[in-house]
């Protein structure tokens, strides 16, 4: 592959901190070699704004959902909103929802409710997931077990090889992100060995977590190729092959042609 397209699974471009360069940055993406970036929402007004990005941007898509940290503003009325956006023609996939057992700021009865009834929505819709799980893996398994849907991510990966087995084995794919790069990363690089490319994404969850050599700056999709760098570098394989199935795979889950 001459010219590699790679597939920004999970970014926020709706950031604040977008706020000066957003269209900018965009625009310049395709010639950088990111076709395809899949802009995540976190709450309803981060959902309006990703459907709005994704009707924008022909190589932008949504994702509409609302994270844990957010779950205690989650309403029934919030949750009928969601449900319309998903039905927007760019939105393909139910999220950012789960749990975040790390801040916990929502109370952790009121995240698993509201992460239960989001996944009972894209199970309706037959629509994918994006799942945020942060020091909560085994009531983030738990309650996917319990509530099958028709696909989904585990995004930012920060497990083990064990769990990421489990959700592999429910058809979940495993998609990482900045912290692989990391020195410290080393249960992720196994996890990174073991997941097969069938079942691998990659993202850059910008503006967050920067891979290196950008650390500490803002992240946004151009990285995602730092991302797939280090993924190639741990498989032995190419970036080009990288690039290649983790396209792929993104469209699969997202259904994108």
């Amino acid at each position: 592959m001459e010219n590699p397209v790679f597939f920004d699974s999970h970014a926020h471009f709706d950031d604040d901190r977008f706020s000066a360069d957003r269209n900018q940055l965009i625009e310049s993406l395709p010639a950088l070699g990111v076709g395809f970036v899949t802009n995540i929402g976190a709450d309803l007004k981060s959902s309006k704004a990703s459907v709005a990005l994704a009707k924008k941007y022909d190589h932008i898509y949504a994702a509409v959902g609302v994270h844990p940290h957010d779950a205690k503003s989650m309403t029934d009325g919030v949750l009928a909103e969601i449900r319309e956006l998903a039905r927007e023609k760019k939105a393909v996939a139910i999220g950012e929802i789960g749990l975040d057992y790390y801040y916990d700021n929502s109370p952790r009865d009121t995240q698993k409710f509201w992460f239960k009834k989001q996944m009972k929505l894209a199970r309706d819709l037959n629509m994918p997931v994006v799942i945020h799980s942060r020091d909560a893996i085994e009531d983030t398994i738990k309650i996917c077990k319990e509530n099958p849907v028709s696909a989904g991510v585990i995004h930012c990966f920060s497990g083990s090889r064990e769990s990421a087995k489990i959700f592999l084995d429910m058809g979940y794919y495993i998609s990482f992100a900045g912290p692989v790069t990391f020195k410290n990363a080393r249960v992720l690089l196994e996890v990174a060995q073991f997941v097969p490319d069938d079942r691998l994404l990659i993202e850059t969850d910008s503006p967050y977590l920067a891979p290196e050599p950008h650390r500490g700056e803002r992240n946004w999709s151009a990285y995602v190729k730092d991302v797939a760098a280090r993924v190639a570098e741990i498989r032995g394989t190419t970036v080009e092959h990288i690039a290649e199935i983790t396209t792929n795979n993104a469209k699969a889950l997202y259904r994108i042609k």
